[in-house]
């Protein structure tokens, strides 16, 4: 199973946001996927209620809690797990990063933003893990070939994932009705970036780290039980 964490020392970065959409993305990709809600807030556990259904179950998980609830995950078949923790330096923060194989640092593209970030990935770095930032909620204008080229060779070199993205609309829509932005505009632009985000994340990642999508049917078997582990634990 691998282990993804959403981690910021900031406020307002929008990470429960892509922290949602990317894990719907992965799960249409063929991923038995599950999210751990360490924020305090839980603004994915109502996002899960306001969703209705288990092909992604989203469990609220203590800090004393987590180790076990990996070790259930794993059990159950869970192929991606994906931590949201809460926006500031805490005790939970620092035991998702220790857990996860990656830790996305999302950060808007302004000073404060990133002066934060950095004061992260150098938390996560001294714990010997893997960090990358993600940039988020960039204006449209931001989109050129020049910056598109900096995002690719700053991905190549391990420290941003690609694309950028963009403040649309199709985020807050998704997030207020407990989808995916690849469900509420499945031919939209907040849609693409989302695929493309998750071929990033996969790239990340050591080859063979993700299997093949299984077949529709087994995939649903495996997300029911899932839910149910959840459920019981």
């Amino acid at each position: 199973m691998h282990v993804l964490a959403f981690v910021t020392q900031k406020g307002g970065t929008g990470k429960s946001t892509i922290a949602s959409s990317l894990a719907v993305a992965a799960y249409e990709a063929g991923e038995r996927v599950a999210i751990l809600d360490m924020d305090p807030q839980q603004s994915l556990t109502t996002w899960s209620e306001k969703r209705g259904r288990g092909d992604v179950p989203v469990q609220a998980v203590s800090l004393d809690e987590l180790d076990v609830m990996l070790d259930i995950l794993r059990s159950a078949g869970v192929t991606l797990c994906v931590i949201d923790t809460e926006g500031t330096a805490s005790d939970t923060a620092v035991a998702a990063m220790q857990a996860a194989d990656l830790c996305i640092i999302p950060v808007r593209p302004n000073a404060f933003d990133l002066w934060a970030s950095d004061v992260t990935r150098r938390k996560v770095r001294s714990l010997g893990k893997d960090a990358v930032f993600l940039l988020n909620q960039c204006p449209p204008l931001q989109q050129g070939p020049r910056v598109q080229a900096g995002v690719q060779a700053l991905e190549a070199a391990g420290a941003l994932l690609s694309p950028v993205i963009v403040s649309r609309v199709d985020y807050q829509d998704a997030g207020r009705s407990g989808a995916g932005v690849t469900e509420v505009n499945r031919s939209g632009l907040a849609a693409e970036e989302m695929r493309k985000l998750w071929a990033s994340v996969v790239r990340q990642a050591p080859a063979g780290t993700f299997a093949t999508p299984p077949a529709a049917q087994d995939h649903e078997t495996v997300t029911t039980e899932t839910e149910a582990t959840l459920i019981s634990a």
